[in-house]
Parts: C-alpha cells; sequence; structure tokens
C-alpha cells in the first residue's frame, strides 16, 4: 500500500497480565503455544475506527464459479468494519488468544530490526496482506526456524521468496478468489477514467475551472476499442464480463485457454502470445501473478510492442513493469496513459518516479481491500488458522506451497524462483 509517511501511532491498549502498554502501531498479548505475528497497515490518521458512511455489506456467500466463500466456525466482528489495519487485527485477536497463542500485530515491517524482525525469530506463522506486505526473503525465513506457515490475507503471495519457503518446508497460503471481484471492479474505473480524461477533468473542476477544451482534448469513447487482458482467470474473465457491455472488441491471453462457451458469450478473441496481442490492441489489462517468469515482463523490448497511444492498466503487480520504462513511454507519448494500484516495492518512497510522471491514474494499493473485500479475506485467514491449529488441511485452492512444493493455485499461477528482489526500499516503518 503507498504511503509516503506512516507516522506513529500512540495511544493506550486494553492491557492483559503479562502485556506491556505499546504504541497502537504495535500489540501483543501473552506468551502461548504458537506464535502468530500478523502486519497490518497503519490505523487511519483521523483515528479509529472510523465512521463509515454505510451500515453493513451485502451477504456474498458464493464466488461466480460457485465455490463458497470463506467460511470459518465464527467471526469475532460486524461485516463492513475496517479490519485491514493494526486496530482491526484482522477480527482474530480474540479467537487467536482463546485458542491459547500469541497474536502480535504490527505495522513496523521494513528494515534492519524492525519490529516485524524482531518477532520473526520465533515466529510460527506469519499473516499479511499484499497491500502492506511484510516481505518473506530468503534472509528472513532463515531467520525463522520455527516457521510453519505464511499466509497472504488476500491473493497474490509474490512478497514470499517461494524458492526458499519450498527449500525451507515453509507452507505459504492465500484466500483465492477473496478480492478478485473486488480488483476486476477497480480495472473498469481505471480504464474509463484514462480513456475519458476523468482525473484531470475532476482537478480542472475541483480548482474553479470550466474550460471544456482541456478536459476532452485527451477523452474518448471506449466503445470500439479493443480491449484486452493478460491473463484470463478470475480477476482477468471478470474483466472482461463486465467490458462487454461497453461494445468493447475483447482479447485475451493466457496458458489456460477459455472454454468455447465462454469465448462465444463475451465474443472473445485468444491468442496464445501476449507479445502478438498487444500490438493490436488499444486497451491492455494486466492480470497475471508475479513470479520469476513474468517480472519486468514490460521492458525496454516488449514496450515497443504496443501501439502508440494504447492505455496500459496494472493492479496485478507493480514488478510486472520496469518502472522507468513506463515513465519514459508515458513522457515520449508512446502511452497515453497508466494506471494502477500495485507499486515496487510497497509502500514505495515518497520520490518514486511514478509519483510525477504524467497521464497517469496511479493509487496506493486499494483495489483488494475494500471493506466488502477484507470482510472475505479476515473470515479466510481465520479459516486457515482454524485448520492449521486443528491439524487438518486448508482448502485445496488456498495452497501455494505445502510440504516443500507448490501445490494448490500455486501450481496453476506461479513458479518456483523468487521475486523479492530490491523490497529492501520499502517504507513500511512507523518511524517515517
Amino acid at each position: 500500500m503507498l504511503q509516503s509517511a506512516v507516522a506513529p501511532l500512540v495511544g493506550k491498549i486494553n492491557l492483559k497480565p503479562l502485556v506491556i502498554a505499546v504504541s497502537r502501531s504495535f500489540r501483543s498479548s501473552s506468551v502461548a503455544a504458537d506464535k502468530i505475528v500478523c502486519v497490518l497497515y497503519p490505523d487511519p490518521s483521523t483515528g479509529y475506527p472510523p465512521k463509515y458512511p454505510r451500515e453493513g455489506i451485502p451477504d456474498i456467500t458464493k464466488y461466480p464459479d460457485g465455490t463458497t466463500t470463506p467460511n470459518p466456525k465464527a467471526t469475532d466482528y460486524t461485516p463492513g468494519e475496517l479490519l485491514g489495519c493494526v486496530s482491526g487485527g484482522l477480527g482474530l485477536q480474540k479467537f487467536v488468544e482463546e485458542a491459547g497463542h500469541e497474536f502480535v500485530v504490527t505495522a513496523d515491517k521494513d528494515g534492519k530490526g524492525c519490529e516485524f524482525e524482531q518477532h520473526l525469530v520465533d515466529a510460527n506463522y506469519v499473516i499479511s496482506q499484499p497491500f502492506y506486505p511484510a516481505y518473506l526473503t530468503k534472509e528472513r525465513i532463515e531467520m525463522a526456524p520455527n516457521l510453519k506457515a505464511a499466509i497472504t490475507a488476500g491473493i497474490g503471495s509474490d512478497h514470499v521468496d517461494l524458492q526458499a519457503a519450498i527449500d525451507n518446508a515453509v507452507d505459504v497460503c492465500e484466500v483465492t478468489f477473496c478480492n478478485s471481484i473486488s480488483v476486476s471492479e477497480h480495472v473498469v474505473m481505471m480504464i474509463l477514467a484514462l480513456v475519458r480524461n476523468y482525473i484531470p477533468s475532476h482537478e480542472i473542476a475541483k480548482n474553479g475551472g470550466w474550460n471544456i477544451a482541456d478536459c476532452v482534448q485527451r477523452a474518448y469513447d471506449v466503445e470500439g476499442m479493443k480491449v484486452g487482458t493478460v491473463a484470463a482467470g478470475r480477476i482477468g474473465l471478470a474483466v472482461l464480463k463486465r467490458m462487454h457491455p461497453f461494445d468493447c472488441d475483447l482479447h485475451y491471453c493466457d496458458r489456460h485457454r477459455l472454454s468455447r462457451e465462454i469465448e462465444e458469450q463475451y465474443n472473445l478473441t485468444y491468442w496464445d502470445d501476449w507479445k502478438k496481442m498487444v500490438k493490436e490492441l488499444d486497451v491492455v489489462t494486466l492480470n497475471c501473478p508475479l513470479h520469476a517468469e513474468t517480472e519486468h515482463m514490460v521492458n525496454a523490448e516488449t514496450i515497443k510492442l504496443f501501439k502508440c497511444g494504447a492505455y496500459l492498466v496494472n493492479t496485478a503487480r507493480g514488478k510486472l513493469c520496469d518502472r522507468d520504462v513506463i515513465v519514459k513511454a508515458l513522457e515520449e507519448g508512446n502511452l497515453a496513459g497508466y494506471a494502477g494500484d500495485v507499486w515496487f516495492p510497497q509502500p514505495p518512497p515518497s520520490d518514486h518516479a511514478w509519483r510525477e510522471m504524467p497521464f497517469h491514474g496511479m493509487t496506493p494499493h486499494t483495489s483488494g481491500t475494500t471493506l466488502s473485500a477484507q470482510n472475505r479475506y479476515a473470515a479466510g485467514t481465520r479459516e486457515i488458522l482454524e485448520c492449521y491449529f486443528a491439524g487438518k488441511p486448508i482448502r485445496e485452492p488456498y495452497q501455494i506451497v505445502t510440504n516443500g512444493a507448490l501445490a494448490g493455485a500455486g501450481v496453476h499461477s506461479y513458479t518456483e524462483g523468487n521475486a523479492t528482489g530490491g523490497s529492501e526500499e520499502a517504507v513500511g516503518k512507523h518511524s517515517h
């Protein structure tokens, strides 16, 4: 999650025996059987809990493919609450402590000697979100001889060195499908915002202006444009379905081809090589996982394949794209716009080049951590912990690495290797 500053949040918490008072960016319970270290983003700058604009969220029990949403035995929060920050604690503290385990929550995750590293040395489980990832590099995994599993509260486990996890028999899992629709909605929003030049037009209105020519000189209709996704899994296919009513010419590339029925229903054109596909597209959206084979897939050579004036939307992972190549393509007009909510590392430094590049629609990493999505991935994380505590296997689709090998969704979506290089530049420290 993008943050240029993470201020210390100081306040007292409810104390229990053997617990000392700590800052609100860090919490701990008493020593017990297993130690769960949970890295979450800092609380709202206005305090916690926030004032919610709505009461509750829709009750969704099944995903579009018919599989059920997470179903833990119970939860200790109200759906729609802010759970992904330190004080929210994913709604896990009561459950973990009543099960007899230690629960630690911190936002201080980067740099030598950070609170995360201090607790990693005797941690049994690490929980973190893709939006504010606790990077588990080879060095950090080797610091944690008792580590049983790295749990992603969300989707995307590239912040873990998968090869090191395999070599050290550390399980890796995530809450598959929990926020796929959330992200797909964000993609559609960003496509429309770029093509219709929404953000500059909004700024003109905010600043008291009314020069319509300034607004529309870069504004187009998406109708009739060739729109394509690199990867058509849960997110990519959801994007295609949502763009279909806009009467676009839809394309996709994936190593797992969709059924003929789906291709005909949404009038999809299949490509077996994304490099050939992008030559034809007006809008490209990246929806593939980050692993050793996809790192910097958009680079100084492949950017030349894009149509001049194409729009690129990336809500998958920032490291799919070479940072400086994107900046240059926008400055020189080869890309008409770039939008996304994923950066590398996260949080990025305040001088990250994507903050100031022209014609961008970047946001912090928020697409998959709406209050709606948090309800599902918090419940999924609890479901996973319930299984681990009971010695039962977790759902097969949640598995990325199990017993020293890729498993479940990991076999389908990842390759062995490491994509965490450069993560030391992240600035997730409450001292900033």
